[in-house]
């Protein structure tokens, strides 16, 4: 199972690092594609077709939801491999896309694990931290 939080560093040639604990996790086939709230997701290619299901469900390609899905994740999607070191390129278009710089962070989530800017993960964190606090406190006072 994908589980907690690691950093990376990207390197001059646009490399990133999967920590070993993922690597293991996640075999040397990869899909790379964007995700939600402009970050990536990496999933071993045999979970990606399960990943798909999930998302979609059994519906068909006729409603729009769907295709815009397909077209989001799919026509985003790059299959990488892992070298020796367990690094790979990260497409431009998806730098772009997830505005990574210098360090990412990689999330754990099971099945899969997101790649965020580092910047815009502790952003998020910060966000959620609070938010969670106000739930706390408002479970608290009923």
């Amino acid at each position: 199972m994908l589980l907690g939080q690691y950093t990376s560093k990207l390197t001059e040639k646009y490399r990133i690092s999967v920590p070993k604990k993922f690597r293991e996790g996640l075999g040397e086939e990869l899909i790379i594609a964007k995700w939600y709230e402009n970050c990536l997701v990496l999933i071993s290619k045999d979970n990606f077709d399960n990943l798909k299901l999930k998302l979609t469900g059994e519906k068909k390609l006729v409603i729009s939801t769907i295709r815009d899905i397909d077209r989001f994740i799919l026509g985003s999607a790059f299959e990488i491999r892992l070298d020796k070191q367990g690094r790979f390129i990260v497409p431009e278009i998806l730098m772009a896309f997830a505005e990574i710089e210098n360090e990412v962070t990689f999330v754990g989530l099971g099945d899969r694990v997101e790649i965020w800017s580092s910047e815009k993960w502790r952003e998020l964190e910060k966000g959620s931290e609070t938010k969670a606090k106000q739930a706390l406190e408002e479970i608290a006072e009923e």
